[in-house]
């Protein structure tokens, strides 16, 4: 008997999978995999509700920890794509890591998602799937399925789902952020509702102060308490949403080239993304930073691509790792008109001096100001020299004027040159 693990969440898109992976694909038996990385307990219910009319074989996965390590690693590699915290990017290769798991355990021949084309979604499950020896099956990309023709199907089959759509927006959520996207969101012009928004209030001109605890670059503690890490990211989401911290319009470039425009939430991404680049600040130097955003950078591209196990993330991480090492200490954010934004930072590790950077001292230990003199003489030296050159030879210096003809030559060697190739063409015919 053959069978087939599909990734399900008891949507239209994976609700119509069910029964084409059995009449296209000849499946004899077909397994879904829900996999819990934060949502929504009501997501659960419709995936279970769904599952039992389909009279589906169904497994649920708990993979909140692992999600929310990976969320914390992201947090010491300050990743963000384009302006946003990675969320649903890192949540997708630890959704295809457990589906897989499970497929493997029920002897299953292939494995399935409903991935439309022209997503990253795709991309990033089959990364992990296709180092497995099951058959990858994506029902909707390869049969060219429209939302419309889904929903005519579901109804001809009488499949569970209400009309297909689920409601105006098309909704991600996880622990570290919420994408709302589709219908009128699809527009750049339009403007969203504030009803498109479940985890972040309305910024109002209330403010209050908290103070992240961080142990070499991971948080650890909010106001002396110390949380694991799923507990510490929904109390942030809670602590700061409630201040309409978090929310990005953003049109994004996804991995296939389409642009696209997405709205997020992701109130305690962005709190502790703030605040642990703040500490960075206090303790790395001045070529550290400047590398590590390098390196964040690509960090975060991988991240985004869904390839977080490949070799150079693991060299990624083990620089992030030895600048991580001095990252502890406390940060006070301050919640205020929607920002999270850092007002203090304390280390024992500061590669700071207040005495040494005060006006208020002569000297910075044992180097005098007037030490500096000669600094400031030689500082932009070269730029002079090079100045007082053109503007003695200024007249060499101006842009020579150029042929007609794009050849760069001399505009009557051009003329006289097209004239004898004229003659040549002339005696060929």
């Amino acid at each position: 008997m053959t069978r087939v693990a599909l990734a399900f969440s008891g949507g239209l898109d994976t609700t119509v999978c069910v029964p084409l992976l059995e009449e296209e694909y000849g499946y004899d038996d077909v397994i879904g995999v829900t996999v819990d990385v934060g949502q929504p307990a009501s997501e659960f219910e419709e995936a279970e509700e769904t599952a039992d009319a389909l009279g589906l074989e169904h497994y649920v996965v708990d993979a909140k920890e692992e999600f929310a390590d990976l969320c914390l690693e992201g947090v010491r590699a300050n990743a963000t794509y384009q302006g946003y915290p990675l969320g649903t990017a890192l949540a997708r290769p630890v959704i295809a890591e457990a589906i897989l798991e499970v497929a493997e355990e029920q002897d299953c021949t292939g494995i399935a998602h409903g991935c439309t084309g022209k997503g990253n979604d795709q991309l990033r499950f089959e990364a992990i799937w296709r180092d497995s020896d099951l058959e990858v099956i994506a029902p909707v990309r390869e049969l060219g399925l429209t939302r419309e023709w889904e929903q005519e199907y579901a109804a001809e089959k009488d499949l569970p789902v209400e009309g297909g759509s689920g409601g105006d927006w098309s909704i991600d959520t996880n622990l570290w952020s919420r994408s709302v996207e589709g219908d009128d969101l699809e527009d750049p012009n339009y403007v969203p509702p504030e009803d498109i928004y479940a985890w972040t209030q309305a910024p109002t001109g209330e403010t209050q102060e908290i103070e992240i605890t961080f142990e070499k670059g991971y948080p650890v503690a909010v106001d002396g308490v110390e949380y694991e890490p799923v507990e510490l990211i929904e109390h942030l989401n809670g602590v700061a949403g409630a201040y309409g911290v978090g929310r990005t319009d953003s049109m994004e470039d996804r991995m296939l080239g389409l642009k696209v425009r997405e709205n997020y939430e992701h109130p305690a991404a962005t709190t502790l993304l703030n605040a642990h680049e703040a500490l960075e600040g206090l303790v790395l130097t001045q070529e550290e930073r400047e590398f590590k955003q390098l390196i964040d950078q690509k960090w975060s591209k991988k991240g985004y691509e869904g390839l977080i196990d490949a070799p150079l993330v693991g060299a990624l991480e083990g620089f992030i790792a030895e600048t991580q090492k001095r990252v502890t200490g406390t940060v006070t954010i301050r919640f205020e008109g929607g920002q999270a934004r850092a007002v203090a930072r304390d280390s024992k590790f500061a590669a700071y001096s207040a005495e040494h950077a005060s006006f208020d001292t002569e000297t910075v230990g044992k180097i005098k100001q007037e030490d500096a003199t000669g600094v400031a003489k030689y500082h932009g030296f070269q730029r002079r020299l090079a100045n007082e050159a053109i503007a003695a030879n200024a007249e060499d210096v101006e842009k020579p004027e150029l042929a007609t003809d794009g050849s760069g030559g001399d505009a009557s060697e051009a003329s006289g040159s097209s004239s004898e190739q004229g003659s040549d063409v002339e005696d060929e015919e």
